[in-house]
């Protein structure tokens, strides 16, 4: 009696696990980011060293996805100096003022990428 129980609860864990997850994973929803310049591919970098760990690609990770809010360039600035919430600030003994300048054109440019 337990041995059909136990075998019928393994197929259909099994099952389960098989229709997991979407079937975008791993597909870009937009089109590739195109870096034309140099402050943009600067910008990357300083992403990749200090954002992307909790906001993979600009989308929600252990933070909110960034790459979707309609934020002006100097309150995305503040926003990054100051921290809000759980985000840390990053002050300029972190992120030099040229560095956070390149970071908003990047930020800007992957939001452009979305739409």
């Amino acid at each position: 009696m337990k041995k059909p129980f136990i075998l019928s609860a393994a197929f259909l864990l099994l099952l389960s696990l098989s229709y997991c997850g979407s079937a975008r994973r791993g597909t870009p929803t937009h089109a590739p980011l195109r870096i034309e310049s140099q402050a943009i591919a600067q910008g990357e970098v300083v992403y990749m060293s200090h954002c992307n760990k909790c906001h993979p690609g600009g989308a929600a990770g252990l933070g909110p996805a960034i790459n979707n809010k309609p934020l002006p360039g100097f309150l995305m600035k503040f926003q990054i100096r100051n921290g809000l919430g759980v985000m840390p600030a990053f002050k300029e003994d972190h992120i030099s003022d040229q560095e956070l300048d390149n970071l908003v054109a990047y930020l800007k440019e992957l939001r452009s990428a979305k739409k």
